[in-house]
């Protein structure tokens, strides 16, 4: 139970760590395609990232790994 608490923990520091490295080539005094493509790279995989978390809490759900407000059955 604890396993999936980490990786969901795990999982949202990837995405922050995505959105920063979007906004470092965002913020980047080169204004090139080269860092034009890698912000959309970052925010790409932000977004799989996202879809994924979104995916484990349902399945872990699903499965009672994890409880909603810590209702138990």
């Amino acid at each position: 139970m604890d396993i999936i608490r980490i990786l969901i923990f795990v999982v949202l520091i990837a995405i922050v760590a995505s959105l920063g490295s979007a906004l470092f080539h965002l913020s980047s005094s080169k204004s090139d395609a080269d860092n034009s493509r890698k912000m959309a790279r970052a925010l790409t995989v932000r977004i799989v990232l996202s879809l994924a978390l979104f995916f484990l809490i349902m399945l872990a759900w699903w499965f009672g790994l994890i409880t909603p407000h810590n209702y138990h059955r």
